[in-house]
């Protein structure tokens, strides 16, 4: 019996105590001020900072109104490491195309180990005080009671901590966390869903983009692909050597050749190899060279810029002999100066304003290179002129693996042949090979296609033969 009373006795105490510190902290949270008390908080840290040997760094959520890159970083870094024996973990997912992440849960720990030096991450939450908003308590942001009498609002502020062996302090803040944001940066950039900017009410827009197009599935001459790559690897890996000879990190493509060659898989393809966004800049819904700086300003960085069809899409001035004239006609009622012309143009290609970014690509394409201006075709604005030609052997063999998953066929020998005889593009034979999902049918479909065209080409040139034939009888009757 005496057991059991001192048991009630001891409940009893221990219930007592709880309800007091309740009373005590909910007094505290009334009466004093949360200045007050975060400075108690912060007088405890140093005081266990001095006695302690270990040092904590924290990294917030956010840095005034702005987002904390570190914060961003850590929490995709840790998320490669989690451990899953932990027993409270965070699971998300913010866009269908990606999988789920799963973090660590707010008071949970893990350790993380780099150069031989021990690390401990924790995950915390605090509430911290900032001044009510007129439009706050409506929304229901901020907490009640005395906080919003004192007009007030309570906001949780997350934070990740690492802590550390004091004597690593160096090593921590100079190679540890820029080791975490390096890390966490390739990581985003290799699973990161890649952007479409296209113009809209005069401001970029953006889309997904998610053209599954890349250099092992285009269909090109195998060493122009490679020449393509290695320029392109060659450019990223060389901003040092921009910047040494004074000019833009910037690189220009132009595209050229018939419709259906590819052009626009190859620009995919380039985004998709890079890991670049794409800004699609449709001349025809500019309006002026102001509002072409303002656009072209406003890319990010590490992406590509294209102009499709340029020598179709816009009114360009052109330069011939040192005067200057219309390409086509103007809108009527509009003055020179309202238009986007070569010359402003230009001055974003090689001019001050290509200077305004950096790691930028800026493709040209069209189907009549002599068409356009020779002052866009100069080395320093096209540094590579890539020329998308009619379906080839490769190109078709490319084409057949990609669709029918086969390397080779009885009937490639004679597909080949009539590939070398026929002017076809990659298009047209990828729509044939399309028609059918059974190899042999879809092969055979496609050799009577290329027959067709021979023998329509064939035709052709025995009309055009004729004619010549007889307009030469004429004028020589004429004689």
């Amino acid at each position: 019996m005496s057991w059991s009373g001192d048991y009630e006795k001891y409940m009893a105490t221990a219930a007592a105590v709880a309800g007091t510190a309740m009373v005590v902290r909910g007094v505290v949270s009334e009466l004093v001020p949360d200045e007050l008390r975060e400075m108690l908080r912060s007088a405890a840290r140093g005081i266990r900072a001095r006695v302690s040997s270990t040092h904590t760094v924290v990294i917030d959520e956010t840095e005034g109104l702005s987002t904390n890159q570190i914060y961003d970083a850590a929490r995709t870094y840790l998320a490669a490491r989690i451990n899953t024996d932990m027993q409270r973990l965070r699971a998300s997912r913010v866009d269908d195309a990606q999988g789920i992440m799963i973090t660590m849960d707010q008071g949970e720990e893990m350790l993380d180990v780099h150069d031989g030096v021990e690390y401990t991450w924790r995950l915390v939450s605090r509430e911290t005080a900032a001044a009510a908003t007129a439009h706050a308590a409506p929304y229901g942001i901020g907490g009640g009671g005395a906080a919003n009498r004192r007009g007030r609002s309570r906001f949780e502020v997350k934070s990740f901590e690492v802590s550390f062996h004091k004597k690593h302090k160096e090593k921590a803040l100079r190679s540890y966390l820029p080791f975490v944001i390096d890390t966490a940066k390739a990581m985003n950039d290799k699973h990161r869903n890649l952007k479409m900017h296209m113009i809209e009410y005069d401001a970029w827009t953006a889309v997904d983009l998610r053209h599954p197009s890349t250099f092992d599935t285009l269909a090109m001459d195998h060493s122009l692909k490679h020449s393509v790559m290695y320029d392109l690897e060659r450019f990223v890996k060389r901003k040092d050597y921009y910047r040494r000879i004074g000019r833009a990190w910037k690189r220009g493509y132009l595209l050229y050749g018939p419709p259906g060659t590819g052009k626009s898989s190859l620009i995919a393809a380039m985004a998709n190899y890079l890991k670049f966004d794409i800004y699609d800049l449709e001349l025809t819904e500019v309006k002026s060279n102001s509002d072409l700086r303002r656009l072209l300003v406003g890319m990010s960085n590490r992406s590509i810029l294209v102009v499709e069809d340029i020598d179709c899409t816009i009114d360009l001035q052109q330069r011939d002999e040192g005067e200057i004239k219309r390409a086509k006609p103007t809108y009527s009622g509009e003055e020179n100066e309202d238009k986007v012309t070569l010359s402003g143009l230009l001055n974003f290609v090689d001019g001050l304003w290509s200077t305004s970014g950096e790691e930028r690509i800026i493709v040209f394409t069209t189907n009549y290179r002599e068409r356009l201006d020779p002052a866009l075709l100069r080395p320093g604005r096209m540094d590579m002129h890539i020329h998308m030609g009619y379906c080839t052997r490769e190109a078709f063999r490319v084409l057949a693996s990609n669709y029918h998953n086969v390397e080779n066929h009885a009937m490639y020998p004679e597909i080949e042949q009539l590939i070398e005889e026929v002017l076809t593009t990659p298009a047209e034979v990828a729509e044939v090979l399309m028609r059918n999902d059974d190899v042999d049918v879809a092969l055979q479909v496609l050799a009577e296609f290329l027959k067709a065209k021979r023998n329509e080409a064939g035709e052709t040139k025995a009309e055009n033969k004729n004619g010549n034939q007889k307009i030469n009888k004429y004028e020589q009757s004429m004689v």
